[in-house]
């Protein structure tokens, strides 16, 4: 299931990760030094070395942000986020299809992390640049995603995607991995939907008792269900 969270970064901060990002020089390195065997053959692009302070100042941007977002919370029921990564496409600059690693080593503490949900942050303005779009294909085909900046796409990891060719501009993103408490792509859908429409339920004040019950449903399924 795709879900694009709209607003996840507000403008004014979009444009301070963008000043930074694009002022960072010598932190920009080759997009392959992070890419596994099956990537690294089909990623061309540049990313900002995760080990440098632009990288730690941006990524708490994002994440504080994050925490704050109640659709972003709803879609991803998070666990564990994998500090956020940013990188830079150019014109001629692409990432083949593939699919992400199940898990990841998170830099900063260590700990492993499964890879339940992909996540790519827009920091460009899809005016900003031609291609660059993100393809992520499921059973029903192949979806095409180029949201505005500060704009969320979540995605199951297990989905095969990939970066078009940029034939114009820039293409600057955030992206990054996220650890369910609902490992299951169907179970993880199915609270965020019912979430949606209990929200929806209480903006209209439908009935009271029945509105406890579905409340009751979503998380006797979250506890059932629920991997910590």
């Amino acid at each position: 299931m795709l879900i694009a969270v709209e607003k996840a970064l507000p403008a004014e901060q979009v444009d301070e990760l963008r000043a930074a990002l694009l002022g960072a020089g010598d932190a920009w390195v080759d997009g392959r030094a992070t890419a596994g065997f099956q990537g690294a053959p089909v990623k061309f692009n540049q990313q900002i070395d995760e080990a440098s302070d632009i990288a730690r100042r941006c990524q708490q941007v994002i994440l504080t942000a994050l925490e704050r977002h109640p659709l972003f919370i709803s879609a991803a029921l998070p666990n564990l986020v994998y500090p956020p990564m940013f990188n830079r496409y150019g014109e001629g600059m692409t990432f083949g299809a593939h699919v992400d690693g199940g898990v990841r080593l998170d830099p900063v503490t260590g700990r492993k992390l499964r890879t339940d949900i992909s996540a790519t942050l827009f920091l460009s303005d899809p005016d900003d640049y031609d291609g660059g779009e993100l393809e992520v294909s499921d059973t029903y085909g192949a979806h095409s995603v180029k949201l505005a900046a500060g704009d969320l796409i979540l995605y199951p990891a297990t989905s095969l995607h990939q970066v078009t060719p940029i034939t114009r501009g820039e293409r600057l993103a955030s992206f990054f991995w996220i650890q369910s408490l609902i490992r299951d792509d169907g179970q993880r859908s199915l609270l965020y939907e019912m979430d949606v429409a209990i929200q929806q339920l209480n903006r209209t004040g439908a009935d009271e008792e029945a509105r406890r019950t579905l409340v009751g449903c979503y998380h006797n399924l979250l506890r059932r269900w629920a991997d910590t």
